[in-house]
């Protein structure tokens, strides 16, 4: 059975089908791995992501839409604007089962339209269609819009109004009003410097499974624990993390400077959600968790006219606390404003923070944001700037370029206190509470990251006997952290290549059940420390195409609020990440040279052809 790639030249408007070789999915899985071998040797590494030179892909994985639990997800690949470097996001919903439905396991994109256009995949019949008519159209309206022109069960990914201003802090929508985001490094900014407005896809197949019958009795005697183990996520959604992690001091407040919320928190956990405006649980393609909360403010000033995707927990933390917003009505508007724009609630959250701190330290001032007054505390104000940031007009035009150009505008020392890595922003965790996460946010190959490692779950409940974690790790240790966050980002790369939502850890998925149903589904054989080589291998891939965009040692740092500034309260109370030697720890294990680059034995045993 072949696995194909249709290959879209939005110049010329030339449609290919190509077979994936099997070595590709041998060696790099699907999703964001495939996407790291097409981008490290199908691509020019060194273009600017918005020129018709670019390449962008969304990819599938092998277990994409099959009974495996939970494997509802794609991922988006290209060269980020917003950092220069490696960019990927990953995204559930329903859109990459309809891919695979459809017959198909990846879209690579190169060139410019000429005009504005969406696909249209209807199985095997491909097109290039005229999206003029829904230029400007947030992604709500653009889905809508698309299914009557389409199919009503054709899934739809788009960008959004910000995506067509080449905001570079927009994300790539699904599913609607439910919207599922791939969110991150600015991609929605690449689809829109293609003319690109949307991917619509219809499927009437099914994904390949070499041995379905198996597959489904193997995933079957998974489910006990899957079910017990996700049982929180299940009921209450991320929003149940908010209260735990502002206790741990894993929670942003007022631009990462404080670690007391405790009044505060109570105002926007999940227990707030759910006794006002909750409204139903939802799930991504095949997936028993559902922890997706669809919400809708009835009353007052931030009514909403509809059921609208209710903010997770990262949403509610970086435009909740982290600008010190508590009331949860509030963020939900502010969340359902980002998501018809199309940004990335994380991105905005995080430039928003910084700038408000620039202004209370008077390195710039309404002069400098349009007169715009930058204040804690002003859902309103934030509303103001995340519209400029829609039209990429005004200070929104400023805040959107990113933190590298910010510091150029801004100065170098604000980097002191900007919560980013190579010009990503932190999501809504702390390094000072959990050790590893200064680990794996300083060499993330897409900047600060939780979840290029998801390490900190390791630190709390999660173990993995395969990788030597038979129990959970002390969040303040710093012994061996940069040898386990290693291991554990090779892991997670095998989640965003099957593609596999990294929720199954806590339903207790381990690298043999993936490399068992891999196997299942491909006909080939995987065992887990085949597993862990390729995942080993495709981080060091993306290393590699990070090597050549210029980073180095000298990139994997944080910020020094959060290597010298402890914390006074919460169960992080004094605890300051001893990155270097953590870092030390992880180069020597990594097999990385002191510049931070792959040693050449390294490449050779990975089978990494440069």
């Amino acid at each position: 059975m072949n696995y194909f790639l249709l290959d879209i030249d939005l110049t010329s408007r030339k449609i290919e089908k190509k077979v994936i070789p099997d070595k590709a999915i041998q060696n790099f899985i699907g999703g964001s791995g495939l996407g790291a071998f097409e981008l490290f040797y199908n691509s020019d590494i060194d273009c600017n992501p918005l020129v018709k030179d670019s390449v962008l892909l969304f990819l599938a994985g092998p277990l994409t839409g099959t009974i495996s639990p939970s494997s509802g997800r794609h991922a988006v690949v290209a060269k980020s604007p917003l950092t220069g470097i490696w960019g990927e996001a990953n995204v559930g919903g329903k859109w990459g089962r309809e891919l695979r439905r459809a017959g198909w396991m990846a879209v690579r994109f190169s060139g410019v339209s000429s005009e504005l256009v969406y696909l249209w995949i209807e199985d095997e019949n491909v097109e290039i269609k005229s999206a003029e008519n829904i230029a400007g159209l947030d992604t709500f309206k653009t889905e809508e819009i698309l299914k009557e022109m389409t199919h009503d069960d054709a899934r739809i990914a788009c960008i959004g109004p910000a995506g067509e201003n080449l905001s570079l802090i927009a994300g790539i929508f699904t599913d609607g009003y439910e919207a599922r985001v791939a969110a991150r490094c600015g991609l929605g900014a690449v689809m829109g410097s293609k003319r690109l407005k949307a991917i619509a896809v219809h499927g009437t197949g099914k994904p390949f499974v070499y041995d379905e019958a198996n597959l489904k009795k193997y995933v079957k005697k998974l489910m006990p624990e899957f079910t017990s183990g996700t049982k929180r996520l299940r009921e209450m959604g991320t929003p149940s993390l908010v209260v735990g992690q502002e206790e741990m001091g894993n929670f942003p407040i007022k631009n990462f400077q404080l670690d007391d919320y405790r009044k505060e928190v109570e105002n926007i956990c999940w227990d707030r959600m759910k006794s006002t405006i909750f409204v139903k649980s939802v799930n991504c393609a095949g997936c028993p968790v559902s922890c997706g909360r669809l919400v809708q403010v009835k009353n007052g000033k931030y009514k909403e006219e509809r059921v609208n995707g209710g903010p997770e927990y990262e949403t509610i933390g970086m435009l909740g606390s982290n600008l010190l917003i508590s009331d949860l009505n509030a963020i939900q508007f502010m969340n359902q404003k980002c998501n018809k724009i199309g940004i990335d609630t994380i991105e905005a959250g995080g430039l928003i923070g910084f700038a408000i701190e620039a202004f209370d330290r008077k390195i710039i001032g309404p002069e400098d944001t349009g007169g715009i007054h930058l204040r804690w505390g002003d859902p309103d104000m934030v509303l103001d700037v995340i519209e400029s940031i829609s039209t990429n007009t005004g200070f929104g035009r400023v805040l959107s370029n990113g933190f590298n150009r910010l510091f150029k505008v801004w100065g170098e020392e604000t980097k002191s206190f900007a919560p980013q890595v190579k010009g990503m922003s932190f999501p809504a965790h702390d390094p000072r509470a959990y050790n590893s996460i200064a680990v794996g946010f300083a060499t993330s190959n897409r900047g600060a990251c939780h979840l290029q490692a998801f390490s900190h779950v390791f630190e709390r409940t999660v173990t993995m006997p395969e990788i030597g974690i038979y129990k959970p790790m002390d969040p303040f240790s710093y012994k061996e952290k940069g040898e386990k966050t290693a291991l554990i980002q090779d892991v997670m790369c095998l989640f965003d290549s099957l593609s596999l939502c990294k929720f199954d850890l806590f339903g207790g998925i381990k690298v043999k059940n993936m490399a068992e149903m891999l196997s299942l589904a491909t006909g080939w054989e995987f065992d887990y420390k085949r597993m862990l080589k390729i995942g080993e291998r495709i981080f060091n891939l993306k290393r590699l195409y990070n090597n050549k965009c210029g980073i180095s040692r000298k990139d994997d740092v944080l910020p020094e609020r959060f290597i010298s500034e402890a914390k006074l309260h919460s169960k992080a109370k004094g605890n300051l990440p001893p990155l270097n030697e953590m870092l030390k720890d992880y180069y020597k294990f990594r097999k990385w040279d002191k510049n931070g680059a792959p040693e050449n034995y390294k490449i050779k045993e990975l089978g990494i052809r440069l």
